[in-house]
């Protein structure tokens, strides 16, 4: 197995009568979160079917995918990776693979390819090795995409029944500007409600008020209808 043939299955597979879709849900127009991004047409199941048998290629051959123009080819190489992160049994391998994934962050630029990779990489990591700060210290970053990382990465930890770092990081993202921003921290705001109720009322009696609009609405959806209704009513008037 090599990168051409990986290229190849992923390529025999596409269906380019999606790409314009694809581009469009993406926000690939000029000044988009997206923009420039390129697309072949690939569903995610195929994507993942075909990539997860390359998970034992060496990191230096699925970082060469990983920095392709391709949406679909950087996809593929961080699917491998999470394969390859999850197959690991030594430590110090998982810990080359987290730091690799840190230091190309900058080819996990759009939120699929967030969402996708960071809670098996990055959360996983957290949990296990408990360095907390490491999701601080992203999601303190100018990048977006490193900000979202954050944020997603805390999934793994509301699964444990450990909601207090979403709950810190959600916090420093009430004066977030971006709604990618806003979409990732009410879903987690949401999961953190699914497992701990409590939590979530207690973190919306602070905040909602003044909680991005798009981040509230998320964090609600579990909720009873009355429940929505009063602390959107919060928001509301707050805004009068």
């Amino acid at each position: 197995m090599d990168i051409l043939q990986w290229k190849k299955e992923l390529t025999d597979k596409a269906q380019p009568e999606r790409k314009a879709i694809l581009s469009s849900f993406f926000k690939t127009g000029k000044g988009q979160y997206g923009e420039g991004d390129v697309f072949i047409g690939l569903y995610v199941p195929d994507n993942r079917a075909i990539s997860k048998k390359y998970h034992k290629l060496p990191l230096e051959i699925i970082g060469e995918l990983l920095k392709d123009k391709i949406h679909e080819f950087r996809l593929a190489a961080l699917i491998a990776l999470v394969k390859k992160y999850s197959a690991q049994k030594d430590e110090q391998g998982r810990k080359d693979i987290m730091e690799f994934y840190l230091a190309n962050t900058d080819r996990i630029n759009n939120w699929d390819l967030v969402d996708l990779s960071c809670p098996q990489i990055i959360g996983e990591w957290v949990m296990r090795s408990g360095n907390i700060q490491l999701l601080h210290n992203l999601s303190e970053s100018a990048c977006l995409w490193r900000r979202r990382i954050a944020i997603v990465s805390t999934y793994t930890l509301i699964k444990i029944g450990v909601s207090s770092p979403t709950l810190a990081i959600a916090e420093k993202y009430l004066s977030a500007k971006e709604d990618l921003i806003h979409k990732a921290t009410g879903w987690m705001l949401r999961e953190v409600g699914k497992a701990d109720t409590n939590a979530l009322i207690s973190f919306l009696d602070r905040h909602a008020a003044h909680m991005p609009r798009t981040m509230l609405r998320y964090s609600l959806e579990k909720l009873p209808k009355e429940t929505k209704m009063d602390y959107m009513k919060r928001k509301k008037s707050e805004t009068l």
